[in-house]
């Protein structure tokens, strides 16, 4: 791939990234092994946390640990490399249901999240004792030290995300999203911080409806971002109107939005000053300037290494390049536009279908 930037980029910036679990990982994978390792940090998705035999499992998280670890199972995209599965094989036998696969080593994970949760350990220490113990430095924070989760309305009714998206492989139909907990949920002080110094802040390609969706709507960390004086680009999830994988597009036209790039700009709209595109995508970028001020058409398809660290690094020379030329945090300007605006725009209760006749200003129902 060739994506040099034009001005290569400071050093000192610190950048953050807002991401999910599998999608995400990849692009914190660039990040975490470039030039820019030292400055960086992430804000990872708990939402989609379950217990499974009595024993709470951060999928997002522990993806995003075992990636950096360089532990990652890269055919599945997650849990740990060289599993054995004798402890489901013989719960499985015991009769216990066993359709979300945790192999051995991961199982030891879970056990002493879950013992240290018994404890009274904030979950953010958890998070960085396990990251730690597996050398990982880059910072996993925590949006929120409380136990929030991703449900999806079904014509049975609400079921956990993780049900709908592993036991069923997303074949029910869709109606609806919601998070449970979330007006109760307190953003921890580490996020805020990372938030507040961050030079650059950058939302990974991960499923904007139950990935970031959960972080920005925990009360006090959209109004930080929105606060916030970085430069805020996201990495669209969607390319050509497709996902590379998971249900972000299908689950894009449920919310209202469009399923594809516009509706990714459209979703983020008000928060961010930039949008990474694919090079597959050139022919929205005349609808795309009219919703963000700095598009960015790249090769963002990262399945090895160095193309992850390509994009990553593309990312931050185009921030310096934005940074030179001047530009105004799109949240100055959302606060100048209308003060008092709530934590989240969005209600995650009930969905329509979005049809070809979207407006730059959408009424979403997500």
């Amino acid at each position: 791939m060739n994506l040099q930037p034009t001005i290569k980029a400071q050093k000192s910036s610190k950048i953050l990234l807002l991401s999910g679990g599998v999608g995400g990982a990849k692009m914190a994978e660039g990040f975490a092994f470039s030039q820019y390792a030292e400055q960086f940090s992430i804000i990872g998705n708990v939402a989609d946390d379950q217990e499974f035999h009595g024993l709470w499992v951060s999928p997002d998280i522990d993806t995003l640990t075992y990636t950096l670890a360089d532990e990652i199972d890269k055919e599945k995209g997650w849990g740990l490399k060289g599993e054995s599965n004798r402890v489901l094989d013989q719960l499985k036998k015991l009769g216990s249901d066993t359709w979300m696969y945790l192999g051995d080593k991961d199982f030891a994970t879970h056990i002493y999240r879950t013992e240290q949760r018994k404890q009274g350990v904030r979950p953010s220490e958890i998070a960085s004792n396990i990251a730690r113990s597996l050398g990982v430095n880059t910072p996993i924070i925590l949006p929120t030290d409380d136990a929030i989760h991703n449900q999806v309305k079904t014509e049975d009714g609400w079921i956990d995300f993780q049900d709908y998206f592993v036991k069923h492989g997303c074949k029910p139909e869709l109606l609806g999203f919601n998070i449970t907990a979330i007006e109760d949920a307190t953003a921890t002080p580490e996020a805020l911080k990372a938030i507040a110094e961050a030079d650059l802040i950058v939302i990974a390609p991960s499923n904007p409806i139950v990935s970031i969706h959960p972080i920005l709507s925990v009360p006090g960390i959209r109004d930080a971002l929105e606060k916030a004086s970085a430069f805020k680009v996201a990495v669209s999830p969607l390319i050509n109107g497709k996902t590379v994988k998971g249900p972000a597009d299908s689950m894009m036209k449920v919310a209202g939005y469009r399923s594809d790039v516009v509706g990714v700009a459209d979703f983020y709209q008000g928060l961010i000053d930039g949008l990474v595109v694919d090079k597959q995508d050139l022919s929205v970028l005349p609808e795309l300037s009219q919703r963000v001020e700095h598009v960015f058409p790249l090769d963002t398809l990262m399945f090895q290494r160095q193309e992850k660290i390509a994009l990553a690094e593309a990312i931050v020379g185009l921030y310096q390049d934005a940074k030179a030329t001047g530009y105004r945090a799109a949240g100055a300007q959302a606060q100048a536009q209308a003060a008092g605006v709530q934590e989240s725009t969005l209600d995650l209760t009930s969905a329509t279908q979005a049809d070809s006749s979207h407006k730059p200003k959408p009424e979403p129902v997500l």
